[in-house]
């Protein structure tokens, strides 16, 4: 037999007392001293996994849902890497947009007033006032200055808090999106859309929030259940003159937005209800304001709804929308974008033949929807065309996801990226699309399909705020002024990005601004998921770094919440077919949400969140990054899971195991030049505690393949415990020396090997309590040391189950001593143990280990029974 190579005096450094407090900020500067997680820019296509992150918003704080869900990321990152893989990892941050908007306004106390001077000493107050109304008004240029400074501090924030949790992230390809390369790209990407057709805008009603004053998209949008009444409302058919005719029996419409009359087109009911046969085409009479209205039919009308029969306003809502279109009928819109009825009476209604009209509107003109619904309802009371009490209901209204105040539907210009949603051959396509890549977990790509076909418009892509990527057009004013949108000025490549609000088209000068004959900018800002969209493209280099962008796309992961399919996963898909004909990754891994005891999301808008640097403390009341890590990556993909201390206590504990039991096998003598030693391991139970090991191994690479890390990490804790409570303890003695030199190789070889085999399988779960032990005994890192690979792993002709065999023989032993109330250090001088078949040659083979461990000075082992029994227990007795 070969001896063991000796150790240096210097291959191992132990510390006297283990500890996991110190070491996230110790591994994290010396991660980032040794660029241990940098992409090597020397690389071909087939070497890089490239991972497409979400940037978080950088406006506020991260909540423990991003560390639980980045974490998750991250662990797939770190096991590519170990398998060989450059991992191109990068991170930003999403500053441009509303969320930033609202903070700045917030924290600093101002708002944006755009028609004031820009102020180069401006000095935002000192407390901010407590009413919004008292804000101090600032220019918009100080506006956007306050929101790039807020940002860039919440971005220094945020990485410092993804670093303590260890996330491998590349931090030399970090960017933000409202940066000037990010602006540039995505500015790019919308004038190579609008050249190719894909980009398009026009006048059309949209989804208004009144409280930011801008359109927001259908992906936005969200119901909230409100009180309201339904209102019975008498529509008397039209006279031959045109008034109403109150001598039949009126159409009797149920509504809940009576505001809305004074904007009624038409009355709809379904073509098949036999109530209104006779009704169609003719017309009735809008009450108070007697206006003629068509009575149509149409499909959408629900027979079962209210009395059957719909009022059709220009816009109430989106089926409003729908119907206006189809039907082809008059637009009577009354709401206007600061969500108050418009002050000049509307001219339907000035000419209408009812003498009241103009008077009954001047009642309702310039006030809040909610203000003007009641004044309504006390009128039609009055005039006998209320037919009931309102009555009380509860129902879901349409609001912005971050907005404060139900939606209306306002007419303006506004931009639009074509996604199907008008177009069912492009809609078939970016299904397609979908079935392009491979779903982790599958049953995803149906949440996907299911919003694409259900899509009633194309993306609306503009915002009517200050904060974000500038559409970059400028349009020519004829000479009574009015801007040429046919035809928009568009900037040359090489200047982008650009401020059409102050920067100035080629061929013109700063005075023809918003001059008869000269040029007007476009005001509007891009929708921040029309950046976000772009992350791949951002991130690998397209249209800048050539090389780096071969190396990339499409990448090969995208990880995300379930949550935004709909729109982060969704757009990008839309742009990358756009932009690049192709897919923007092959793999979409999707993370659930994080829910409270009450098994809810946990959100700031619900304030039931967890801080998470709380929690990432190293010792009491946190538990460590690592313990942290270890919950998240206990979760399945796609699964919802409830924040849960309990599981971090026991990542804790498993963190402190790891410490103490490799300080112990490394103290033994145990040491690099041993591992895989398979010419020392000579005893049975080493080689069936190795060849234990090698079915682990293979059964957490199975399960890493498929991207279910919990399972992996599952197998390998499993492992580890068996390892670490009966392997290591029935090896001690002899690890000592106590059966000679052969029987101590033999265990230190198997320490070295398992150690060495376990330290790999941990890393991409607990990164830092992992290199801390590795760095006492290896060079290098772990994170950069390969994957365990069973093939690799000694080969032992060997009973598997053999070390859990003989870890239930001891524990039986133990048992039978604490039952006896004496400690475990009390000797046994005699005992008959009796064991299953399976069990007797696992417990043979390792029949010295056994006694050394239970401290079994003689046994009679024999096999017999289903069941392990320990009988005839003797113990030694202090004289």
């Amino acid at each position: 037999m070969t001896q063991p190579a000796s150790r240096t005096h210097d291959s191992v450094h132990l510390p006297d007392r283990p500890a996991l407090e110190g070491l996230k900020d110790k591994w994290d500067s010396r991660w980032s001293e040794r660029q241990t997680y940098a992409f090597d820019p020397e690389t071909s296509r087939q070497e890089v996994y490239s991972i497409d992150t979400p940037p978080p918003t950088a406006s506020g704080s991260l909540h423990v849902g991003h560390v639980f869900s980045y974490t998750q990321t991250d662990i797939i990152a770190r096991y590519q890497r170990m398998m060989g893989k450059n991992v191109f990892y990068p991170l930003g941050w999403d500053d441009n947009g509303l969320p930033t908007e609202r903070r700045t306004q917030n924290y600093y106390g101002v708002r944006c007033e755009p028609t004031l001077p820009y102020d180069p000493d401006f000095t935002p107050p000192a407390k901010p006032a407590r009413n919004p109304r008292d804000f101090v008004p600032v220019s918009r240029r100080n506006f956007i200055e306050l929101c790039e400074k807020l940002a860039s501090s919440d971005g220094e924030v945020f990485e410092a808090l993804f670093r303590s949790v260890g996330l491998s992230v590349d931090w030399n390809h970090s960017y933000r999106t409202i940066d000037a390369d990010c602006r540039a790209v995505s500015q790019r990407a919308f004038l190579k859309d609008f050249a190719g057709g894909h980009v398009y805008s026009q006048e059309a009603p949209t989804m208004w929030d009144v409280t930011f004053g801008t359109a927001v998209a259908q992906a936005e949008l969200e119901d909230r259940e409100r009180e309201g009444a339904y209102h019975r409302v008498a529509f008397y058919p039209a006279a031959a003159d045109g008034t109403a005719d109150t001598s039949v029996e009126p159409i009797v419409i149920v509504t809940s937005r009576p505001e809305l009359i004074p904007a009624v087109a038409a009355l709809v009911a379904h073509p098949d209800d036999e109530r209104y046969q006779d009704y169609f085409g003719t017309q009735v009479v809008s009450p108070l304001f007697g206006v003629a209205v068509d009575v149509r039919a149409h499909q959408l009308a629900k027979p079962d709804k209210g009395t059957g029969i719909a009022m059709v306003c220009t816009f109430g809502d989106l089926t409003d929308v729908t119907w206006w279109r189809e039907l082809q009928l008059p637009t009577r819109a009354i709401i206007t974008r600061d969500g108050r009825l418009q002050r000049e009476v509307p001219e339907w209604i000035a000419s209408s033949p009812a003498p009241e009209a103009v008077a009954n509107y001047e009642q309702l003109a310039g006030k809040t929807t909610f203000t003007a619904r009641k004044t309504i309802a006390e009128m039609l009371a009055e005039s006998g065309d209320l037919l009931a009490e309102p009555e009380a209901i509860t129902h879901p209204v349409p609001f912005y996801e971050k907005g404060d105040k139900p939606l209306e539907v306002v007419t303006s210009r506004q931009w639009y990226i074509r996604n199907g949603g008008t177009d069912p051959g492009l809609r078939e396509k970016l299904i397609s699309r979908g079935r392009e890549l491979d779903w982790y977990p599958s049953f995803m790509r149906s949440r996907y399909e299911n919003w694409v076909e259900g899509l009633n418009g194309d993306w609306l892509i503009s915002r009517q705020r200050y904060f974000g990527v500038a559409i970059p057009l400028w349009y020519r004013l004829d000479e009574a002024g009015e801007p040429d949108y046919d035809n928009p000025i568009v900037p040359d490549d090489a200047s982008l990005p650009v401020d059409p609000q102050a920067d100035v088209p080629e061929g013109f000068t700063a005075e023809q601004r918003d001059q008869p004959g000269g040029f007007t900018g476009e005001p509007d800002v891009l929708d921040t998921w029309a950046t976000s969209s772009l992350t791949p493209q951002i991130a690998g280099g397209w249209s800048r770094n050539e090389k780096l962008w071969s190396q990339t796309a499409p990448f090969d992961l995208r990880p995300q919440g379930h949550d935004i399919i709909r729109t982060w996963l969704f757009s990008t898909v839309v742009r990358a077919d756009s932009l690049n004909d192709d897919v923007p990754w092959t793999r979409a891994a999707l993370s659930g949400w994080i829910l409270d005891p009450d098994r809810k999301k946990m959100s700031k808008s619900k304030g039931n969140v967890v801080v998470p640097s709380d929690i990432l403390e190293e010792s009491k009341p946190g538990f460590g990054p690592d313990a942290v890590r270890y919950w998240a990556g206990s979760a399945r993909l796609g699964a919802d899971t409830a924040y849960e201390v309990t599981q971090m206590q026991i990542g804790r504990r498993l963190a402190m195991k790891i410490l103490n039991a490799s300080k112990f096998a490394l103290a033994q003598g145990v040491h690099a030049g041993l591992i895989g030693r398979t010419d020392l391991i000579t005893e049975s139970l080493d080689q069936a505690v190795l060849a234990a090991l090698r079915e682990t191994a293979a059964e957490c690479a199975a399960f890493m393949a498929e991207y279910d890390y919990a399972h992996a990490l599952r197998t390998a804790e499993s492992f580890f415990w068996a390892f670490t409570d009966d392997y290591v303890e029935l090896a001690k003695d002899r690890s000592y020396g106590s059966v000679g030199e052969a029987g101590q190789f033999s265990a230190h070889a198997t320490l070295a090997t398992a150690l060495d085999v376990l330290l790999r399988l941990f890393a991409p779960f607990m990164p830092f309590v992992t290199e801390e032990v590795w760095s006492w005994w290896r060079s290098g890192s772990v994170h950069r040391a390969a994957w365990p690979q069973a093939d690799d792993l000694p080969v032992f002709k060997a009973d598997t189950q053999a070390l859990g065999h003989v870890g239930d023989v001891l524990g039986e032993l133990r048992r039978a001593k604490t039952e006896a109330k004496v400690s475990q250090k009390t000797p046994i001088t005699s005992v008959t143990v009796t064991v299953p078949e399976p069990v007797l040659a696992a417990a043979q083979g390792a029949e010295s280990d056994i006694m050394a461990a239970g401290r079994v000075q003689a046994w009679t082992l024999s096999a017999g029974g289903e069941d392990i029994t320990v009988a005839d227990v003797e113990f030694e007795t202090a004289e």
